[in-house]
């Protein structure tokens, strides 16, 4: 290890200047990154539920869709009507839209002296204007359940305007520009955006601002505990410096190799400025401790102490990474896991290498040893460590008891534990987005779509009478209140013609009424040019996951039971992918935290040479992993797209202060043979590490508290509730162990 670090010194020269060189070509190519926050883009390409979903995008003209709510005391006014207009003639001519429907454009069918007529509701070149127009308006939109709280809120005060977005489009980028647009028209009447485009579009946003102002904050954070700490110019400055250059070349390497910042890969940064800043702490608290009058003599001493505790920790916490791209399903989970292992080794290779070189060139040969390390050291032994070591060795048992208590109150909590994938719950409650949403279920059944696909002769008196069956069915669930097909428009046009609302059993005269239909605008959206395919489009107003669920499972057995070789039913839309991604959340976390387990195990077990110390090293940790899923059921925090990461995020890091104990055991075992003294060193030694590590780590996860979106709050508590764990079960529970396990060998020698 000498010849090792020697040669480091060496080339110390080299290796600032590749690290410069690299950290410059890195920083440029940040410039280029870009955003993307569609979750449905993170499904598998072979995804049974997002296949379908873009097929039918693909196939009806898009399936993303916006709504734009116009709020008043009355909708039936002129003034209204021609805001109405005014935004609908804009959002045809904007690029990347594929349809509009509103009050002004809206399909109309009605009966006449001479039959039927097809038009539109009103005529948006002679919009009413006095009051005997609007109220016999009014009259006639809540006589007809296609307009009643479909185009029109049910007390009269809103009316929406619904488009959908063409399949190859930007959605973020056309949901800014439109709702820049219609801003801009400064409108008296309260607008509200809701769908998915702009959920979209407004994650984006709260991402770029996450990353502006939160960075900093982590930065000030960290620097403070590093400061306490260790009281020198360098114990802050190298921390911050390597994990922040290790943030530089992560992103750098995501944008050269064509990767996006989700909303997962947000978080990279402050995971590496947290995690990455670790290595190099316990590298400078070797340096301190390993003092000498010469400061290449001080690093190659400190590096052969703590490069393989450092190393196998590093290499753990990427396992923890790794095991994502193992086994999640999310493509964007992967991407994580890949990346964050990347910038882990990162900041390993800097700590190894830069630091050291850094350090020999801009330190110099000190007589003297640090007064204030001394000092600061015998405080914290003296009011936590040494304390702490009296309490383990007189009452090992009870402290044992208390976490097995702890684990066992713990396991019922997880069973309380919910699952979440709804992009409306990733905001706050008082956010512009969230009202928004939370006004489309109340006023308009939602904004979430959902599709059934029928693939037969949708001509076919069968294939009709099963769509107006299908509907029906659908709502008789509380959360749909509205569907549309062009079974609909051919009962209702039969019902003007006086032969009553049905389908007509007679397939030429379905054929009849079809040529009446043929050239509307909204017939490409419910069938195939082929007409082999028609869909019922609907929305599902409830954001709660058991009533998606139920719904989904209600719609799979209807389907089994009606679809036949003549007419084949499938279901899609976002209640369809939202259940796809709940159930691959439920499978990513255990199988994650699987490999992660077993990996870190083997891998341990073999650099101590001893299973049983691997076995040793992750029970603190099970433990918190296990306490931490019980504080998750207990306080009510889902298991969503981002605290799906903390158990194997938990397990790669928390077992690093395991890993630093039993190495720093493992050294004082062998300078005096004695278990419980080297147990008593360990403490007091490598517990001010521990200590440090822990606190700078939890603290910068803690700054997600502030972030804008909720999952990424809760993923920061619940990241350094685990910190704190693993680094309490390190210090109490793995030396409980190790003592009680120390005096049963005691008792069978004697």
């Amino acid at each position: 290890m000498g010849q090792f670090t020697r040669k480091i010194l060496k080339n110390r020269w080299i290796i600032i200047a590749s690290v410069i060189v690299l950290t410059l070509f890195f920083g440029y190519q940040t410039r280029f990154i870009s955003i993307n926050s569609d979750i449905v883009s993170s499904l598998p390409d072979d995804d049974p539920a997002a296949l379908l979903f873009k097929n039918i995008g693909n196939q009806f003209g898009g399936n993303e869709m916006g709504m734009i709510v116009l709020e008043s005391d009355n909708v039936f006014k002129n003034d209204l009507l021609q805001h109405v207009k005014q935004i609908t003639d804009s959002l045809k001519i904007t690029h990347g839209v594929s349809t509009v429907t509103s009050l002004t454009n809206i399909l109309d069918i009605k009966s006449t002296e001479e039959g039927i007529e097809i038009g539109k509701l009103v005529d948006e070149y002679n919009l009413p204007d006095n009051q005997s127009q609007l109220d016999s308006l009014k009259s006639y939109v809540f006589s007809k359940e296609m307009y009643k709280g479909a185009i029109v809120s049910e007390d009269g005060t809103a009316t929406v305007i619904m488009f959908t977005l063409l399949p190859d489009a930007d959605k973020q980028a056309v949901a800014k520009g439109i709702k820049e647009k219609i801003e801009a028209f400064n409108l008296p009447e309260r607008i509200y955006f809701g769908g998915l485009p702009f959920m979209l579009n407004d994650v984006s946003d709260l991402i770029i601002s996450d990353i502006v102002w939160l960075l900093p904050i982590v930065f000030i954070v960290i620097a403070l505990i590093l400061y306490f700490s260790f009281k020198s110019l360098r114990g802050v400055l190298m921390p911050l410096l390597t994990a922040g250059i290790a943030v530089i070349w992560t992103i750098g390497i995501m944008v050269t190799a064509g990767h996006e910042l989700t909303i997962i890969l947000n978080i990279v940064p402050i995971i590496l400025l947290a995690v990455g800043s670790a290595y190099t702490i316990h590298v400078i608290n070797s340096f301190n401790v390993s003092k000498t009058t010469d400061i290449n003599q001080t690093i190659i001493k400190a590096l052969g102490y703590v490069i393989i505790p450092v190393v196998l920790a590093a290499v753990t916490t990427a396992i923890g990474f790794v095991s994502f791209v193992l086994g999640a399903y999310l493509t964007m989970i992967r991407d994580f896991g890949i990346f964050t292992a990347i910038g882990v080794m990162v900041s390993l290779i800097l700590a190894i290498f830069f630091v050291p070189a850094l350090t020999s060139v801009f330190s110099k040969n000190d007589n003297k040893k640090t007064a204030d390390l001394t000092e600061k050291k015998t405080i914290l032994s003296h009011v936590i460590l040494q304390p702490l070591s009296n309490l383990l060795f007189k009452h090992p048992k009870y402290i044992f008891s208390i976490w097995g208590i702890l684990m066992v109150i713990s396991i019922v909590g997880m069973f309380l534990i919910k699952t979440s994938t709804n992009m409306a719950d990733y905001f706050k409650k008082d956010n512009p987005t969230r009202i928004s949403e939370d006004l489309m279920q109340k006023k308009f059944g939602g904004s979430f779509p959902v599709f059934v696909v029928f693939d037969g002769d949708v001509q076919s008196p069968e294939v009709l009478k099963t769509m107006i069956k299908t509907g029906q069915f659908m709502k008789q669930d509380p959360n749909i209140s509205i569907t549309q097909s062009v079974a609909d428009l051919i009962e209702q046009m039969n019902d003007a013609m006086l032969e009553g609302e049905k389908i007509p059993d007679d397939r030429t005269k379905i054929e009849q009424l079809w040529f009446l239909l043929d050239g509307q605008d909204i017939m490409p959206q419910l069938v195939s040019e082929d007409l082999d395919r028609g869909i019922i489009q609907s929305k599902f107003a409830s954001v709660e996951n058991k009533e998606i669920e139920a719904f989904t499972k209600k719609m799979q057995q209807f389907i089994e039971e009606n679809s036949n070789e003549n007419c084949k039913i499938e279901l899609t839309g976002m209640p369809s992918v939202y259940v796809r991604l709940n159930d691959s959340l439920i499978k990513s976390q255990f199988s994650s935290l699987l490999i992660a387990l077993v990996l870190v195990v083997l891998i341990v077990g073999m650099i101590f040479r001893s299973i049983s110390k691997g076995i040793y090293a992750t029970i603190p940790i099970i433990a918190t992993i296990l306490v931490l899923f019980g504080f998750m059921g207990f306080t009510g925090i889902p298991l969503d797209i981002a605290t799906v990461l903390v158990g194997s995020i938990a397990l790669g890091i928390g077992i690093d202060y395991s890993i630093h104990f039993i190495s720093g055991f493992n050294a004082h075992l062998k300078e005096n043979g004695d278990a419980e003294k080297a147990i008593e060193k360990t403490l007091l030694s490598s517990g001010k590490a521990i200590i440090i590590n822990v606190t700078s780590v939890a603290a910068g996860f803690l700054v997600l508290l502030f972030s804008q979106l909720v999952p990424l709050q809760n993923f920061g508590l619940l990241v350094a509730i685990s910190m704190f764990g693993s680094g309490l079960g390190s210090l109490t529970l793995l030396p409980v162990i190790l003592i009680l396990a120390n005096r049963k060998r005691k008792i069978i020698a004697n």
